[in-house]
């Protein structure tokens, strides 16, 4: 046999396998490039997702920021509010102290004439009570609000 029958014969496998060997290539970069275009819808999908979350993370942060301050401001009115009750409940405690020293008031203070004649009740000691304080007095003492300068002169009125 010649050599160059061998060769030929030779040359025809390798060709065989070699052609063999580029149709399975051949699928393979066929399902890669599929595969690839997944991969970039993927990515794509991906990249969205990603400005859309980087959107909603700026938005809480706005959201975050503006709770902030309307938790500072409710934390204000909270203390604003407890400083007034404290407040409210110190001058209802005055105010009650000034009831009750005006209706002992009452009880001691003769009546005017015109409304009970002939009344012997004793005259009250010389104590300066709400009732017995001049109206400049009781307009004018510091410390009193508005509310408790009128009741003030309103006992002293109807006392």
């Amino acid at each position: 046999m010649p050599y160059t029958l061998i060769i030929d014969i030779a040359v025809a496998v390798l060709l065989v396998v070699t052609i063999g060997y580029a149709v399975t290539l051949n699928r393979r970069l066929q399902s890669l490039r599929r595969d690839k275009k997944d991969l970039e819808n993927l990515a794509r999908t991906f990249g969205e997702s990603t400005l859309r979350a980087e959107e909603n993370i700026n938005q809480l942060r706005t959201v975050a920021q503006a709770l902030d301050i309307q938790m500072g401001r409710a934390q204000s009115l909270r203390d604003d509010l407890a400083f007034l009750n404290d407040r409210g409940g110190s001058a209802a405690d005055r105010l009650e102290e000034l009831v009750r020293e005006a209706r002992d008031g009452l009880g001691a203070v003769p009546t005017p004439p015109s409304a009970s004649q002939g009344s012997s009740a004793p005259k009250p000691k010389a104590s300066k009570s709400p009732l017995t304080a001049s109206k400049e007095e009781s307009d004018n003492v510091e410390g009193r609000s508005e509310a408790e300068r009128e009741l003030l002169r309103a006992l002293k009125d109807a006392g």
